[in-house]
C-alpha cells in the first residue's frame, strides 16, 4: 500500500460555465469527506480568476484515491460536469516537514 499524500486538483471552467462547475464540485464535497481514507477534501475558488477552482485533498493511499475516482458520486460528477471543464490538473504532494 502506498503512503498518504496531499493532492491539489485545479479545474478551470469553460467560459460561462463557472457556476455550473461550482455547483457540481460542491456536490462532491460531503460524500468525498465521508469516504474511508479521506482526511481532507476542501473546495476553493481563485479570488483573482473566478473560473478557476482548487480542491485540496488528503488521501491515505493511492488505492484510496482510486476508490474515490471509481465512486458513484465521482462518476456522476464526471458525467454531469465534464463539459463544463476547460482544463484539469492533479498534483500529488508528499509532506517533507
Amino acid at each position: 500500500m502506498s503512503q498518504p499524500f496531499t493532492a491539489i486538483a485545479t479545474l478551470t471552467a469553460r467560459p460561462g460555465q463557472q457556476d455550473a462547475l461550482e455547483q457540481a464540485l460542491r456536490a462532491l464535497v460531503a460524500p468525498s469527506r465521508a469516504e474511508a481514507g479521506c482526511g481532507q477534501y476542501d473546495l476553493h475558488r481563485d479570488l483573482a480568476d473566478p473560473q478557476v477552482f482548487y480542491v485540496i485533498e488528503h488521501w491515505a493511499s493511492d488505492e484510496v484515491l482510486q476508490a474515490h475516482n471509481a465512486s458513484a458520486h465521482f462518476q456522476q460528477f464526471q458525467s454531469s460536469a465534464g463539459d463544463t471543464i476547460e482544463h484539469f490538473q492533479l498534483k500529488r504532494l508528499g509532506a517533507i516537514a
